[in-house]
């Protein structure tokens, strides 16, 4: 029994560290952040590379969201995240990458003149959602999707404010936006508001205008 406990308190010992680990990376993105505000956040995939359409874009809707004022956010890694940085840095702008440490190591893009790495998810998302007056989704898997259905979530129940939240490539978006229509709504899951929580566009000019018309800045 004495050899039990004594487990159980060196567990709970270490997790009382962790929360101190928790604690230092958001003080340290509590202290960087708020200098490159107003900031939109980017989101998309880890697989395009140099030569896709979808890299493209996003370097463009980063070069023309800095010429607008804004900063840019991204998670700090490859494909859509490191055409972003790319574009707002070359563009002379705040260029934020906050890169998360994984297994298989993530090795952060060489394009953010702003750093921050942290261990845990929960971290970065909450630094790339408080910082930001207004999200951009390009093509992505599984962790796009979860980072656009949170912010969704949190409009939607109000524990952030409305901001403009926009999908990038109809050709990509809308058959997720034709089931949400078709299925969710049309099951009583969602309310005819909730689809109106974000656009989709395909122009960075377009893209930019929007944002500029609905954030709500300070």
């Amino acid at each position: 029994m004495e050899e039990k406990q004594y487990v159980l308190n060196g567990l709970a010992a270490r997790e009382s560290w962790r929360l101190f680990k928790i604690m230092a990376e958001f003080v340290e993105g509590f202290e960087e952040l708020p200098k490159v505000y107003p900031a939109v956040t980017i989101f998309g995939s880890t697989r395009v590379r140099p030569g896709d359409p979808c890299y493209a874009q996003a370097e463009e809707i980063a070069r023309e969201l800095v010429r607008a004022g804004f900063s840019v956010i991204t998670g700090g890694g490859p494909g859509v995240m490191e055409a972003a940085n790319k574009g707002a840095a070359e563009e002379g702008g705040w260029s934020v990458g906050i890169n998360i440490r994984l297994p298989l190591e993530q090795e952060p893009n060489p394009y953010a003149n702003v750093r921050l790495e942290v261990r845990y998810f929960f971290v970065r998302k909450v630094m790339m959602a408080k910082y930001a007056v207004g999200f951009v989704f390009l093509p992505g898997g599984y962790g796009t999707l979860d980072e656009l259905f949170e912010i969704l979530t949190l409009v939607q129940t109000r524990k952030i404010r409305p901001v403009p939240v926009v999908l990038v490539g109809g050709h990509y978006w809308d058959p997720l936006v034709k089931w949400l229509r078709e299925t969710v709504l049309a099951g009583g899951k969602i309310s005819p508001q909730d689809l109106e929580l974000f656009k989709v566009l395909d122009d960075p000019r377009e893209v930019v205008a929007y944002i500029r018309e609905k954030a709500l800045l300070r």
